[in-house]
């Protein structure tokens, strides 16, 4: 990659994440073009340069935030070494443990799943998020797969149907620590995750 490529890409990245905290401000409907430009200090015209339309730079914050999500979230499940046990707790501590860092752009999550639903970005933003969850429950399944195979889960439990169960409780977590305050999305998944295991194991 050239210097002149690298400038484009920094750029562009900059404009992305400054448009994340206004979209996360204000709403995509509340959000102007205008607002994302002084945000990231340039001119309205510069983010036409990179960005066809407001909706073109919403989804593109919607794959950054994907990524860079996955990417925080993600824990090198063979390196820790453990049971699979202890494996599937330290994949939960660490994405509820994003719950900190996460929390005041979550208004971001809402406006992504909203998008979702709308008939006019549904079908641009629905495979973003089915592979997002594929990936958790996929590692989850491997997990459970390895504690069947070492004798340490029950033989006849169905992974997939488990590892979707904790993606959606993830997610609810998330969900009901956005609405209240003292709500502790850690400690909670930490005590659902133990009955999970205790249920699993022989």
């Amino acid at each position: 990659m050239n210097i002149s490529d690298q400038a484009h890409n920094s750029k562009k990245n900059r404009i992305i994440e400054a448009a994340a905290g206004v979209f996360a401000q204000k709403g995509y409907t509340g959000a102007s073009v205008a607002d994302i430009a002084v945000n990231a200090a340039i001119g309205k015209g510069t983010v036409y340069e990179y960005f066809d339309s407001k909706e073109d730079l919403f989804f593109a914050v919607f794959e950054w935030y994907l990524l860079s999500t996955s990417r925080q979230a993600s824990v090198s499940i063979s390196a820790l070494g453990g049971s699979a046990s202890e494996r599937l707790m330290a994949l939960s501590e660490s994405i509820m443990g994003l719950w900190d860092e996460i929390k005041d752009a979550f208004t971001l999550t809402m406006e992504f799943w909203a998008a979702s639903a709308s008939s006019q970005m549904h079908d641009r933003f629905k495979p973003g998020f089915r592979k997002l969850y594929a990936e958790f429950r996929g590692i989850i399944i491997s997990l459970i797969r390895e504690g069947i195979e070492r004798g340490e889960f029950r033989s006849g439990t169905r992974p997939e149907s488990i590892a979707a169960a904790l993606v959606g409780t993830w997610d609810a977590l998330f969900l009901q620590a956005w609405f209240e305050e003292n709500f502790d999305p850690v400690i909670t998944a930490r005590d659902f995750l133990e009955v999970v295991i205790k249920g699993l194991s022989k």
